[in-house]
């Protein structure tokens, strides 16, 4: 029989993918997808990183080699699956989360359950395309399973962010959309409530330059956190150095949100350009330690 700690190690590499491992490595970075999507995309970050930076991504249930798993009904069934994968990794060394869209509210809420069952937490928190999790937009929709084919491939197409080339591929389609659909409902299912404790990370919210200003403000009704926000155009990253000399923005406004300090980049929607910000922000904690 395969020993305890075997089974363990088994059970974080199906639930954790790391294409580039790098053992010298001072901080982790782990990677939440949005809904419908697997772990290779952000796993493929870690070979554009520095050595210096180990990326990893989450696999969830139900794809890619996990395809003979049910897929997860709820959110505390998730993030209990991935603080136990994570905890052997994480014990001894300094680690981040980035989370897009869904993954924004599995990387938050897998972080809050890491501070308050084991008194660990990520030294940065990066979000990107989501409402705060207080601020649940899927939960007015009808249920996913009662959507016609037609007012699912609307719903994706509303959502934004699926190729086309799966939405105009039949067979791509088939395999996509239970995932979706799963990751959807589980959405829809959830509840946030408050916790006893909150991240004392700093937390960077990513927005496309086109999102809706309702949205961001939504954060205000809670407390002790400030806004510093900075336009980026497409493509440009230069500006991070060129326009200040500090690698966070200037222009300071006060807002709220379940932590310490917020830093929103408007991006337009181009995930590229995380990688690079992500790196500066890593790099000054790393420099500050």
């Amino acid at each position: 029989m395969a020993s305890n700690k075997s089974v363990e190690e088994m059970r974080t590499k199906q639930v954790v993918n790391c294409l580039y491992r790098h053992p010298e490595a001072s901080l982790k970075l782990i990677c939440f997808p949005w809904a419908g999507g697997g772990s290779n995309h952000f796993a493929k970050w870690g070979k554009h990183f520095h050595h210096s930076i180990e990326v990893s991504s989450i696999r969830l249930p139900g794809r890619e080699s996990r395809t003979k798993e049910p897929f997860a009904t709820t959110m505390d069934q998730i993030i209990a699956e991935i603080s136990n994968a994570l905890l052997p990794i994480l014990q001894d060394i300094p680690f981040a989360f980035f989370g897009h869209s869904m993954g924004s509210n599995i990387a938050f809420m897998t972080a809050l359950h890491l501070k308050e069952n084991y008194k660990l937490q990520p030294v940065h928190l990066f979000v990107s395309s989501a409402n705060p999790p207080h601020k649940n937009k899927f939960s007015s929709y009808p249920s996913v399973f009662s959507m016609s084919e037609e007012q699912i491939l609307q719903f994706i197409v509303n959502a934004g962010g699926t190729p086309k080339m799966i939405l105009e591929n039949k067979e791509l389609l088939e395999i996509f959309l239970p995932i979706f659909k799963a990751d959807v409902h589980l959405l829809q299912n959830f509840t946030f409530v408050k916790p006893a404790k909150t991240l004392s990370c700093d937390i960077t919210c990513f927005s496309g330059t086109e999102e809706k200003a309702s949205e961001i403000e939504g954060t205000q009704h809670t407390r002790n956190i400030s806004l510093q926000e900075l336009t980026i155009a497409k493509g440009e990253l230069g500006c991070l150095q060129e326009r200040r000399k500090s690698p966070f923005p200037t222009t300071v406004t006060t807002m709220s949100y379940l932590g310490n300090k917020v830093l929103l980049y408007c991006d337009g929607r181009r995930i590229q350009i995380f990688q690079r910000v992500i790196i500066v922000l890593v790099q000054v904690h790393l420099s500050s330690r």
